[in-house]
């Protein structure tokens, strides 16, 4: 039996996984060691900041003392996090409710963000909505909403930044994208092909605001274990099955994605733009 299977069908491997609070506890502890001093004092925007991988984003950049602002549709999940990010933090984070499909509140969110923590030097786009879907069932407004949320709002977020990250002489943009289609992932075609567009868009950007010291980047996650995933989607078998094409045998969780972030939006990857990071364990 190979090793990944032996830890997905102990009992006592999955329950961590469902209910990770020992690695998460690990993980958190791991995160906080990393410390980027040019973060501090940093003007962040995050889009969907509130709960899965943008929530462990959100408290990664508060831990570094950064002014971190995030857009979230979910106003219950997001003033839950406020609350509790809130408590002992010098400065603790700004929600903004806003629709991303809604081009004008998300440029009056921006602003909000830049009058509370002036202009944001960084950007990061994490919001995303991975609705599985066959090729049957799609329909044209089906497929302009999914771009409205999984790729539309990443150029014009960036858009609206952008003035600001000139004026201060440079900033970083961190996109994220999705290993789904480098892995030729079923029933996500209008989802697998914005995040392929994230990457024709990261590069692009790149190189035309290079020149002004602004670094544009991408990540892309393998399956992370959000609270979205567990309750959908995952499955013992499922795991077992990921963890068989992994190199690293653990479940990757939203806390492993803040280590990637941090770096790229700090000075730490000054030479770093135009590049895609994969964060997926190692997935073969």
């Amino acid at each position: 039996m190979c090793e990944s299977r032996a830890l997905a069908s102990d009992p006592g491997f999955f329950h961590r996984m469902r209910n990770p609070t020992e690695l998460s506890n690990r993980r958190t502890l791991v995160t906080l060691s990393a410390i980027f001093p040019d973060l501090k004092d940093r003007s962040v925007l995050i889009t969907g900041g509130g709960s899965g991988i943008g929530a462990a984003l959100t408290e990664g950049f508060v831990r570094q003392g950064s002014k971190v602002a995030f857009i979230d549709i979910d106003a219950e999940r997001s003033r839950a996090l406020c609350d509790r990010l809130g408590a002992g933090e010098e400065i603790p984070p700004l929600f903004l409710h806003a629709d991303l499909r809604d081009l004008d509140a998300l440029h009056a969110a921006v602003a909000a963000a830049a009058k509370r923590h002036g202009s944001p030097t960084v950007l990061v786009n994490n919001a995303a909505w991975d609705d599985r879907h066959s090729i049957e069932e799609v329909t044209p407004d089906y497929w302009d909403n999914n771009q409205a949320v999984n790729l539309r709002p990443h150029f014009f977020t960036a858009q609206a930044v952008i003035p600001g990250m000139k004026a201060a002489g440079g900033g970083a943009i961190v996109n994220f994208t999705s290993t789904s289609f480098m892995i030729n992932h079923p029933r996500l075609a209008a989802y697998t092909a914005a995040k392929a567009g994230i990457i024709g868009l990261t590069k692009g950007l790149a190189g035309e605001l290079g020149p002004f010291g602004i670094r544009v980047n991408a990540i892309a996650p393998g399956w992370v274990m959000t609270e979205r995933q567990k309750s959908l989607w995952v499955t013992e078998q499922g795991v077992a099955a990921t963890l068989d094409r992994q190199c690293i045998k653990e479940a990757i969780q939203p806390e492993d994605m803040v280590g990637p972030c941090l770096f790229l939006a700090s000075d730490a990857a000054r030479m770093v733009t135009a590049q895609v990071l994969i964060a997926d364990g190692g997935f073969l």
